[in-house]
């Protein structure tokens, strides 16, 4: 029997804010001593009363927008009950009801990981369910017999993003996470880095015959913190139900672990309803209003975001579909690439290939960021019309580049200085062939006798004599030009 693999992703995010979501603590925990972010509101002390952080809730309304969302304009908040020791209030405030934003849907291209990179792209529509805010827990550490807690993460503002069961390889998992990911990044809400625990993810897992359309029994593995954990997690659950049901059995709907060094699935505790939470409104905070001028206002702040721009870069200015996956993962690098194209598309494909090749290549060598890397997007603009324009050969435009990367000069400058500019003069480059072609009568002898292989060597040997400075176009026709003549 065939089954197929379903998932529903509950994803959390961390909003990049400087304060808690319900206090004015700092936010910014990471590396932090243990338990100095904290005061009697984020503690949960009694007499402490919350306040909304504005800025996180514009960030999801700005997020609920870009996943193509409705904003629901008024809100409010409540009270989710469990109790954990990361949890010092015994409840979390959370939006259940209605959530900021609700019923969108996200595309994902999952060509790069099912079809290759050719033209032909397969994109999935995921349905995102809703996407609410709440605060984030305290962190938990495990040593021993003991354990240990920082509450200096708990209340940060965490918004979860829950999809429909769309899902169903885990191929398209790693392309929705990788996709909300850039989204945020993007937007500027989060790092959306999931080793530091900005985002986490939370698969709900269950197979079925494949064919048919019934949602059986789920398995949620929680918390986890990297796109490969979440292949491999995946996998294996899907693997291990499979297993469950031809056996015969049933399968329990359990929160699981992901062990890293079994690499497999553990329980950790039976999965909690919705009613084992009881909801009930948050009492000290005033319902959430959101007005047609503050809607407006953040639709202006959604950019265009990366699946956007690679279809408008390969209708446009005719970039490969690869290329343009790799200009967009960033948006700063993107804004980049179109700051150097400009009013030039006719440059587009140089300037693309400048970037993936010497750019890339100089700031992983140099370790360095692209907000540090001194050539302006205008001078790589500048570089590759001198190129197009045969004025220095594309050898000379790397030597070239690794100056602009070093000094942050001008490529004419450089040119000039090191007297790199390429010859294009034809009576020059004539005069430097036939010499070439005099001193090399035997190879010339052998060509003119069908060893067409030999118009490389004779065409290398006229770079050389022209010190690399010659129009290798333009030798090329030559040297094939004056060899004719001596058939």
């Amino acid at each position: 029997m065939t089954y197929e693999l379903v998932i529903g992703m509950e994803t959390h995010i961390e909003l990049d804010t400087d304060s808690k979501m319900f206090c004015t603590c700092s936010a910014n925990f990471f590396g932090k001593e243990p338990n100095i972010n904290t005061c009697p509101t984020c503690l949960g002390l009694p007499g402490a009363l919350p306040t909304i952080n504005k800025r996180a809730v514009e960030f999801v309304i700005k997020l609920g927008l870009a996943l193509h969302c409705d904003i629901n304009t008024h809100t409010f908040w409540e009270r989710k009950s469990y109790w954990y020791p990361d949890l010092p209030k015994g409840y979390q405030i959370t939006q259940y009801q209605y959530p900021t934003a609700q019923h969108g849907y996200l595309d994902v291209d999952v060509r790069d990981l099912t079809n290759g990179w050719s033209d032909q792209s397969y994109r999935k529509r995921i349905r995102i369910r809703r996407a609410h805010l709440e605060e984030d827990v305290g962190k938990l550490s495990h040593v021993g017999n003991s354990s240990y807690v920082d509450y200096n993460r708990g209340g940060v503002p965490l918004v979860e993003i829950v999809t429909e069961p769309d899902i169903t390889t885990p191929d398209e998992a790693l392309a929705y996470l990788g996709a909300l990911q850039s989204i945020v990044r993007y937007l500027g809400i989060s790092t959306g880095d999931m080793e530091k625990g900005a985002m986490r993810c939370e698969p709900n897992i269950s197979v079925r015959r494949a064919g048919t359309q019934d949602l059986n029994t789920k398995v949620e593995v929680k918390n986890l913190n990297s796109f490969r954990v979440v292949r491999d997690a995946t996998a294996y659950e899907w693997k291990r139900q499979v297993g469950v049901l031809e056996r015969g059995e049933k399968i329990r709907q359990v929160t699981m672990g992901w062990d890293e060094v079994l690499q497999k699935t553990v329980v950790q505790r039976d999965k909690e309803d919705a009613h084992d939470y009881r909801y009930f409104p948050e009492p000290d905070l005033p319902p959430l209003v959101v007005d047609e001028t503050w809607l407006n206002q953040a639709r202006t702040q959604v950019p265009e975001l990366a699946l956007a721009r690679q279809d408008r870069y390969r209708e446009l200015l005719g970039i490969s579909a690869y290329d343009a996956h790799v200009l967009t993962q960033d948006r700063a690098m993107a804004e980049y690439f179109e700051a150097a194209v400009g009013a030039h598309m006719e440059h587009a494909k140089g300037i693309c290939n400048m970037m993936t090749g010497e750019l890339f290549r100089l700031m992983r060598a140099n370790m360095l960021e692209l907000a540090n890397v001194r050539v302006k997007p205008g001078q790589i603009s500048q570089l590759v019309g001198l190129t197009t324009a045969n004025r220095i050969s594309s050898t000379a435009a790397k030597t070239v580049f690794e100056e602009m990367f070093a000094t942050g000069a001008d490529p004419e400058s450089i040119v000039e200085a090191r007297g790199l500019a390429q010859v294009s003069d034809e009576s020059a480059l004539r005069a430097l062939v036939v010499g070439v072609l005099d001193a090399n009568p035997d190879p010339v002898k052998n060509y003119l006798s069908g060893n067409v292989k030999l118009l490389q060597f004779l065409v290398g040997q006229t770079m050389k004599a022209s010190a690399g400075k010659g129009n290798p176009g333009m030798i090329r026709e030559l040297v094939t030009a004056e060899l004719e003549k001596r058939r």
